[in-house]
Formats: C-alpha cells, sequence, structure tokens
C-alpha cells in the first residue's frame, strides 16, 4: 500500500473491515464456510473430499465458484476508463448486500448466500489497476507477509514504519469479523443493512 493515498489506504481500511463483518456473519450462517477468505474454503473443500463429505464439499466449492464470478462481475463493472467506475463496483456491491439483507427476511438462505459470496468478489475490484485487482480487500494473508518483509527491511535501516499500513489493514479485517459474529448473534443476517448503509455511503462519497 506504499503508493496509494491516505485517502485510498482510508478506504481501503474501511472495506478490509466491511469484509471482515461480511465474512463472519456467512461464516456464522452457512456453518464453518467462508463467503470471502477462498483459501481458507480451499483447505476446507480438500478436507471435506478426503473425509468423502461430498455435501460440504459441494457447498464450499459453489462458493469458490461465486466469489470468482463475483470478481469477474466487480472488474467488468469497473472496467478501466470509466470515470465513476469505483462508485458502479461500490453500488454493485451494496446492491448485493441488500439483497442479502432482504434474503433473511424472506427465509431465502440460498438467495443470501449467492449474494454474500458475489458482493465479496465484488469488492476487491475497488481497487485494479490495469487488469489487476490492486490491494486484497477480503483476504490478508499478502498483508501479513508484507508486515514480515517490511518489519525486516526496517531493521536493515528501511522506512521504520511501513509496514505499519499493511498492519492496519489486517487490523481493520480481524475488527470487521469480530462485529459481524457479534451482530449475526443478535439479529442474524439483518445486520448487513449496516454494511450495506456503509458502502453506499462510500458510493456516494466516491463521485
Amino acid at each position: 500500500m506504499m503508493d496509494y493515498s491516505h485517502r485510498q489506504k482510508a478506504l481501503a481500511y474501511v472495506l478490509a473491515g466491511i469484509a471482515g463483518y461480511v465474512d463472519a456473519m456467512g461464516f456464522r450462517h452457512l456453518g464453518g464456510v467462508f463467503v470471502s477468505f477462498m483459501s481458507g474454503n480451499t483447505t476446507r473443500l480438500g478436507v471435506d473430499i478426503a473425509m468423502g463429505d461430498w455435501d460440504k464439499a459441494g457447498q464450499v466449492a459453489s462458493i469458490i465458484v461465486l466469489f470468482v464470478a463475483g470478481a469477474a462481475l466487480g472488474a467488468w463493472v469497473g472496467k478501466d476508463g470509466r470515470r465513476d467506475r469505483r462508485a458502479a463496483i461500490l453500488w454493485t456491491e451494496a446492491g448485493l448486500l441488500a439483497l442479502a439483507a432482504v434474503s433473511d427476511n424472506l427465509s431465502l438462505a440460498i438467495m443470501g448466500n449467492i449474494a454474500m459470496a458475489l458482493a465479496m468478489g465484488v469488492e476487491n475490484a475497488v481497487f485494479q489497476r490495469n487488469g489487476s485487482p490492486g490491494i486484497g480487500l477480503t483476504y490478508v494473508t499478502g498483508a501479513l507477509v508484507k508486515v514480515g518483509h517490511r518489519i525486516a527491511a526496517a531493521l536493515e535501516g528501511g522506512d521504520k514504519w511501513g509496514w505499519v499500513a499493511s498492519l492496519l489493514l489486517w487490523a481493520s479485517l480481524c475488527l470487521g469479523a469480530i462485529l459481524g459474529a457479534v451482530v449475526y448473534g443478535m439479529i442474524g443476517l439483518t445486520g448487513l443493512w449496516a454494511a450495506c448503509a456503509i458502502v453506499a455511503v462510500l458510493a456516494i462519497l466516491s463521485r
């Protein structure tokens, strides 16, 4: 995140928090399946296949496919050259989160599952540059690797605080996950309305 402005970093922190919030809700709702953390789902898929749990493996595989479809949708909606591409991506995410929130009231669980996974895939297009996704917002393994590498660089005389931005990205997702898990325990997927509202505000501000 070294080459991003303070405003862009702040946006990344908020969106990482949203990802953690939604992922925690999805994790509890789906009984241990992530809607944004596909590395975890890939490991879970391998274990389920090895254990012969084909129903759970099918569920996990479906979420992975939906996430990839969401990433493709986000890249298409926010294709380079559009002046309002970031707003378009955020409005798409907000709409999908609203759909997931409504599904809880309508008892349409499958619709909520689909919408959450798609929304998380879409979010990763917010910082795309020349077809590359840029900052990873729904996963922080790379951010933690950067923390380690930049601490090493600092010890060798480099930027003393270069690791802080990546650590804050991780912390944002972690805090969002805590809030999401707590809110889900209180009101279920209805809590996604809060995430939807925040993303909608970000879409308005990004114009």
